[in-house]
């Protein structure tokens, strides 16, 4: 693994996990809400968004947390990627995850978003993830149509598969690093 894409549901643990993916293997950590908001939760422009995306889609080693598929480059994202990690986790998970988060971060600004966007009860984007399953699940399993034989897609049902994920590969760095 040296370009992987983690995709899905706000609120499944996308980001948790590719932050500590990017903390276990040193591949850079790449948060594609850093990309796209500026401060006070301002959207940046597709073309300038989608330039940010392809310079960063260029470098030999990512983890890149986000979906964004129909812009930010999305399309040179899957090219350039070798491993594709969706978290496909049921509506009820995905709502705890964002209550839990908003409840644990309001006010403040998480690790993976830009600078100047707090964390907020924001009524549309409850909406987003109760909807998502129906409107962006269908977009996603599009996108992944486009993955190449080469290319690794590994999907999680709930957050145990992930952590089990997680030891797996620290287990593989243990086994590595002794001998």
């Amino acid at each position: 693994m040296q370009r992987v894409l983690v995709m899905g549901s706000s609120g499944s643990g996308k980001s948790t996990f590719a932050r500590r993916l990017s903390e276990m293997t040193g591949i850079p950590f790449v948060s594609l809400d850093a990309l796209y908001w500026k401060p006070g939760w301002v959207a940046s422009d597709n073309a300038e968004f989608g330039q940010r995306v392809a310079e960063v889609a260029r470098q030999p080693q990512w983890v890149m947390d986000g979906n964004y598929t129909r812009h930010g480059a999305g399309e040179l994202r899957r090219h350039s990627s070798d491993t594709v990690i969706w978290f496909d986790l049921p509506r009820r998970s995905c709502m705890f995850g964002i209550m839990k988060r908003i409840a644990g971060s309001y006010g403040n600004v998480r690790p993976e978003m830009a600078e100047g966007c707090p964390e907020r009860i924001d009524f549309e984007f409850f909406r987003y993830v109760w909807t998502y399953r129906r409107q962006q699940r269908p977009k996603l399993l599009d996108y992944f149509q486009g993955l190449r034989a080469d290319q690794s897609l590994v999907c999680f049902t709930d957050r145990a598969q992930a952590n089990d994920y997680l030891r797996e590969i620290a287990f593989r760095q243990k086994r590595a690093s002794i001998h």
